[in-house]
């Protein structure tokens, strides 16, 4: 099992920086692929960015390709989400969420944090 808690959501506004926190427990953090997913208001979760065990190998929705950035200190057992030139769309609950390596699904997901950025 594995525990994701989300931090560093908050009010911006367009153009600013942000940069999201997901603290992981458990012994397997450093094993598993690791993602950023967001839902905004009345829309369906989507997929933002992802990265592997190692963090040597990262995927981007096109939306935010340039933008953001995702990384991961496995002696930390935490992974970021540094998200640059915020635009008003990139509003949402941001979620994290880890694979489970079995099945190399997002099975495990953390509360939710909101980032909204005003014009």
């Amino acid at each position: 099992q594995v525990q994701l808690v989300e931090s560093g959501g908050g009010l911006v506004q367009a153009g600013d920086s942000l940069r999201l926190s997901c603290a992981a427990s458990g012994r397997t953090f450093s094993s598993r692929a690791m993602g950023w997913f967001r839902q905004g208001q009345g829309k369906e979760r989507e997929f933002v960015a992802s990265i592997n065990w190692s963090g040597g190998s990262t995927s981007y929705a096109d939306s935010v390709k340039g933008r953001f950035m995702i990384s991961r200190d496995n002696a930390k057992n935490t992974v970021y989400l540094q998200m640059n030139s915020l635009k008003p769309e990139d509003t949402a609950v941001y979620y994290c969420a880890a694979k489970n390596p079995l099945t190399m699904k997002f099975e495990y997901w953390g509360q939710g944090t909101q980032v909204t950025v005003s014009s």
